[in-house]
């Protein structure tokens, strides 16, 4: 037990001594696109964006933009700047080269404005934030086309997205026709329910079966007593009638007396 302390002990001891002899040395950490395609005579944005451990200000920071050739030939100056831009002022990339990033934002991109084919090449951006210098460059490769073309996978993957679009589109349609006519169809039988009830002659609502029978009833009704007026009224008549006829008997009589 003792011996690996001692060991643990002596290793501390020449940390220790060590330590205050090292340097820490930090890094700038460049993100950039490794390709791009742009179609010829239009507009295209190099991005470059960087972090760095020291702090950014803009007199701390200095970039440089620099294009190689697609000949592998020298290294061309494209865009510089520090503490302000410094656009080019002659070469092939004068007055197409614009500043578009934020230092203090740690964008250090720069846009081209109208490419020409002669722009086909690698553009280095390379950014130094001092006392952080160490670190390594951002490249892209830069294509102009007279058109933009598609790889075979894209090509595959928007005919497959579009078959699938049209297809969810179709039975979208398919779903929204069926529940519209359900709808109006509930619709429709919840305004006019007793047009529907007497579309079937052999069906009857209890309300008319009964409306009909109290019907029948007062017309049997009215009928016997029609009868039995007109009789009581002939039974009067005839009353009247055997009245009128004994009166005259009885006249008559009196005068057969006289």
């Amino acid at each position: 037990m003792f011996y690996p302390m001692y060991r643990i002990w002596f290793l501390l001891l020449l940390g220790g001594f060590a330590v205050p002899g090292v340097r820490h040395v930090s890094g700038i950490e460049i993100y950039t696109s490794t390709e791009l395609e742009v179609v010829n005579g239009t507009n295209v944005k190099l991005k470059c964006t960087f972090t760095s451990s020291e702090p950014v200000s803009l007199q701390s920071v200095i970039v440089s933009w620099n294009f190689r050739p697609l000949n592998s030939g020298s290294d061309e100056s494209v865009f510089f700047y520090q503490e302000v831009p410094y656009p080019p002022k002659q070469g092939r990339f004068k007055d197409h080269a614009v500043w578009s990033g934020d230092v203090l934002k740690r964008d250090v991109s720069i846009t081209l404005h109208e490419v020409l084919p002669t722009f086909n090449g690698t553009y280095i951006c390379q950014v130094r934030n001092r006392p952080d210098v160490h670190g390594s460059n951002g490249e892209i490769v830069l294509r102009v086309v007279n058109k933009v073309s598609l790889s075979e996978i894209g090509i595959l993957a928007a005919t497959v997205g579009g078959a699938c679009a049209v297809i969810l589109i179709l039975l979208g349609i398919f779903v929204a026709v069926r529940f519209y006519r359900r709808k109006n169809r509930g619709n429709d039988i919840e305004l006019h329910p007793r047009e529907h009830e007497r579309k079937d002659p052999t069906v009857c609502l209890p309300e008319e079966a009964v409306h009909l029978k109290v019907v029948t009833v007062e017309k049997e009704v009215d009928s016997s007593d029609d009868e039995e007026s007109e009789s009581g009224s002939v039974e009067h008549d005839e009353e009247r009638g055997s009245l009128e006829m004994d009166d005259d008997d009885d006249d008559g009589s009196d005068d057969d007396d006289d």
